[in-house]
């Protein structure tokens, strides 16, 4: 796997929640059932060690990609954030 390269893979500590790269098709049903557009999404640079690892497994990530991240919740077992992809 790709991720083998990185010195630290950040993704696999306990703190860090899961990092999904959205499809443009995802990504565009999500905004759509949200009812919000990209600009709308709350940000995470390129540069962003999440986002690394994810341009490890699935090469370069443009800018005004989406990132899905999931965290563990002990009340509501786990929360969805969405993320658009800046330059950093």
């Amino acid at each position: 796997m790709a991720t083998d390269n990185i010195s630290f893979n950040v993704l696999k500590h306990v703190l860090v929640p899961e990092h999904h790269l959205l499809s443009e098709g995802e990504a565009e049903e999500i905004l759509n059932n949200m009812g919000m557009t990209r600009d709308q999404l709350p940000k995470v640079r390129n540069n962003d060690a999440g986002v690394k690892v994810l341009e490890s497994i699935h090469g370069p990530i443009a800018e005004g990609r989406v990132v899905r991240i999931v965290r563990k919740s002990e009340t509501a077992q786990e929360f969805v954030a969405y993320r658009l992809v800046t330059k950093g």
